[in-house]
C-alpha cells in the first residue's frame, strides 16, 4: 500500500528536462507564494509551458505512463471506489483495478498526501498514470454525476427545513426565507449540471416515488436523479421564486423567466409550471446565448437545399414557411436566416411568443395576450411601420395567416412557422384554415420541413464493415451508396455514441405547376408527387444522405422521419450528397 515516488518537485524536473529555465521557475515560485496555486498551473497560465508538455515531461522523468482518458472506458464501480470529494480535491480518478492494485490517473503525480489518503481509504496498492487536467475533470464530471452530488446535498437537508406551508406566507417572506434554505443549493446544483451536460431543458417531474430530475440532451430525455417526496415543495418553490412566479398559487399553470451568470456567461431560463396529481411539474428551458448557433452555413442543409434557400431568402417579397413539430429547430433556422439577410439598410421586425434570444439590428416584439397584443394585432401595426422583412413566430389562426399573406403580397418578405408533418401539407393546411387557394398559390414562395437528428461522436465513430440486409435494402431503394457508420461510445460522448445535433430538411419551392395543383385543391399525395417530380428531396432521403456521409445513423433518421411509402409516391433521386459546412 506504499507509493514509490521520485523525491524531486515538478519545477525541478522541468528545469532538468530543459522544458523551462531556472529564471522562469523562479518567477513561478514567487507567484505561487502569493496565490497558493500549484506550480504546474502557474507555468501554464504564464504561457511558459503547455499542459501537454508538462504532463509528458513529468511522465517521462518519473517513468510513469501518460494516458489519454478519452480512449479509456472507466467502470463506474471502479470510479466509486473513492469518494467524489477526494477525486475533485486532488484531481485524480481510478481507471481500473487488477487484484490488489488500483490504477489511478492523476494530474500531479507527486501529490503525496493524496496517495496516502487513497491507500488508507481503499486498502489497495496504488499505481499511478498521468493524465491531463482537462481529461481528469471531464472524467470526474462524467463518473460522479448529478445523482451522487444530489445525494450528498440531500443528506444534509432536514425535512422540517423545507416542509413549509407556502399557502400561509406571501412570496416576499418565502423569498427572504429561501436564501438560507438547503433547497437553494440543490436547485443551483441541478441547474449547473444541466448546463455542463449541454441540456436544452431541465424537467422536475413529481410522482408517487418522489421528484424525478431529468435532462433533455440532444433531443432525448435522460434521468439524472430521484429526490425524496419531502423535497418537492422546497425545490419547486425555489425555482418559482427565481422565475418571479406566484409561489402561493399551485392550482393553475404559470410561466416565468430568470437569468444566472455561469462561468462569465449570462444564461436565460424560461420556466413553466403545471399542476399534476402529485404536485407541480416544472420544465425549464435553457437559453444559452454563448452556445447559440446562428450561422446558416452550419445548420445542416444539403448542397442543393442550401443553394435554393439562399436564393429564396434574398427575394424582396413572398411568404416562406418552416414546418415541423415542437423542438425541431424551426426558430433556430429562422434566427440564422434573419442574421444572414439583416443589414443596417433593411428594416427587420419580428413578432414572437416568447422572444427566445435578442438579435442585433432586429426589432423584436413580444406577444402579450392579456393586454390584447396577439400575432394578428401586432402584425397589423408592424405592416404600418414600413418593414422590409417580417418574421412571425407562428401562424396559429386565420387572422394571422391572412395578414401574413397580405403582407407578403405587398412588398414584404415574410418568414413564419407552421405545425405540419411535411412541406406539401403546409399548403393545404393554409387552405383548411380558410385561406383561398389562389392566395396560397400566389403568396407562398417555399416551404421548408425540418427535423433534428443526433450526430455521431467524431471521437469514436467508425465505418460499418458489414451492413445488414435491411439497411442495405433501404439505402439501395433511395439510390444511395452502401455505406454507413456507427459509434462505440466513449467518455467524450458519455458513451451514447452521439454528440450534438444537425437538421434534415425537405424544401418545396413553388412553381407554376404546383400553383395550378394548389388552385385545384388537389390532395396532399398529388402535391407531393408533383413536388418530387420537380426536385424535392424528402426528409428521409436527406437524412439517409447524411447517413452515407457518416454524419448520423439510420436509426436516428427512422426515428424522426416518415417512410415515403405512406405517401404512395417514390422518394425521388437525390441530386447530391449532404454536407456539413
Amino acid at each position: 500500500m506504499t507509493v514509490k515516488v521520485f523525491k524531486k518537485r515538478i519545477g525541478e524536473l522541468l528545469v532538468e528536462e530543459k522544458a523551462i529555465t531556472s529564471e522562469q521557475l523562479k518567477i513561478a515560485l514567487e507567484k505561487q507564494k502569493a496565490t497558493g496555486q500549484r506550480i504546474g498551473q502557474i507555468l501554464i497560465s504564464l504561457g511558459m509551458i503547455s499542459e501537454e508538455e508538462l504532463m509528458q515531461v513529468t511522465a517521462k522523468k518519473l517513468d510513469i505512463p501518460f494516458v489519454n482518458l478519452s480512449d479509456i472506458v472507466i467502470d463506474r464501480e471502479i470510479a466509486h471506489i473513492i469518494s467524489p470529494e477526494l477525486a475533485r480535491k486532488h484531481q485524480l480518478i481510478p481507471v481500473f483495478k487488477m487484484g490488489n492494485v488500483l490504477t489511478v490517473a492523476v494530474y500531479d503525480p507527486l501529490d503525496f498526501i493524496a496517495f496516502d489518503q487513497l491507500a488508507y481509504q481503499t486498502r489497495l496498492e496504488i499505481k499511478r498514470v498521468v493524465a491531463s487536467k482537462s481529461d481528469i475533470e471531464d472524467a470526474i464530471e462524467r463518473n460522479y454525476s448529478i445523482g451522487d452530488a444530489v445525494n450528498k446535498v440531500v443528506e444534509g437537508i432536514k425535512t422540517e427545513e423545507i416542509a413549509i406551508d407556502v399557502d400561509e406566507i406571501d412570496s416576499t417572506t418565502l423569498q427572504d426565507f429561501s436564501r438560507d434554505m438547503p433547497a437553494v443549493n440543490l436547485v443551483n446544483l441541478i441547474i449547473a449540471r444541466g448546463i455542463n451536460g449541454n441540456a436544452s431543458d431541465l424537467h422536475l417531474d413529481p410522482d408517487e416515488n418522489g421528484l424525478r430530475v431529468r435532462f433533455r440532451i440532444d433531443g432525448l430525455m435522460k434521468e439524472a436523479a430521484m429526490l425524496p417526496r419531502s423535497l418537492i415543495a422546497g425545490v419547486v418553490s425555489r425555482v418559482k421564486v427565481m422565475a418571479n412566479m406566484d409561489v402561493s398559487e399551485k392550482r393553475i399553470p404559470q410561466d416565468g423567466r430568470f437569468q444566472v451568470r455561469y462561468r462569465k456567461n449570462i444564461i436565460d431560463f424560461r420556466v413553466s409550471s403545471l399542476p399534476t396529481a402529485f404536485g407541480e411539474k416544472v420544465a425549464i428551458r435553457v437559453l444559452d446565448k454563448s452556445s447559440l448557433l446562428l450561422d446558416i452555413d452550419k445548420m445542416g442543409f444539403s448542397e442543393g437545399n442550401y443553394r435554393e434557400w439562399l436564393k429564396l431568402i434574398q427575394r424582396p417579397e413572398g411568404l416562406i414557411l418552416i414546418t415541423g413539430p415542437t423542438g425541431s429547430g424551426k426558430t433556430s433556422t429562422l434566427y440564422a436566416t434573419l442574421m444572414r439577410i439583416s443589414t443596417p439598410e433593411k428594416s427587420v421586425v419580428t413578432v414572437e411568443d416568447p422572444i427566445e434570444y435578442n438579435l442585433p439590428l432586429i426589432t423584436q416584439v413580444q406577444m402579450n395576450e392579456k393586454a390584447g397584443l396577439n400575432f394578428a394585432s401586432a402584425l397589423r401595426s408592424i405592416v404600418r411601420q414600413n418593414p422590409d422583412i417580417i418574421m412571425v413566430g407562428e401562424i396559429r389562426d386565420l387572422d394571422t395567416a391572412e395578414i401574413s399573406i397580405r403582407a407578403s403580397m405587398t412588398g414584404h418578405l415574410v418568414l413564419s412557422t407552421l405545425h405540419t408533418s411535411d412541406a406539401p401539407v403546409a399548403l393545404n393546411r393554409l387552405i383548411d384554415m380558410g385561406i383561398e387557394p389562389y392566395l396560397v398559390s400566389s403568396s407562398v414562395s417555399a416551404v421548408l420541413a425540418q427535423r433534428l437528428v443526433r450526430t455521431l461522436c467524431g471521437n469514436c465513430k467508425s465505418e460499418v464493415k458489414t451492413i445488414d440486409s435491411a439497411t442495405a435494402g433501404l439505402l439501395e431503394r433511395y439510390n444511395l451508396p452502401l455505406k454507413c457508420y456507427t459509434s462505440a461510445g466513449c467518455p467524450r460522448c458519455d458513451f451514447s455514441g452521439y454528440s450534438g445535433r444537425t437538421s434534415i430538411n425537405e424544401l418545396l419551392v413553388m412553381s407554376n405547376r404546383l400553383r395550378e395543383i394548389v388552385n385545384s385543391k388537389a390532395p396532399n399525395a398529388t402535391l407531393r408527387a408533383a413536388a418530387i417530380d420537380e426536385g424535392l428531396i424528402s426528409l428521409r432521403t436527406d437524412g439517409l444522405l447524411k447517413v452515407a456521409k457518416g454524419i448520423t445513423t439510420v436509426e436516428e433518421v427512422m426515428r424522426v422521419s416518415h417512410d415515403d411509402d405512406i405517401y404512395d409516391v417514390k422518394p425521388g433521386k437525390p441530386r447530391g450528397i449532404a454536407v456539413e459546412r
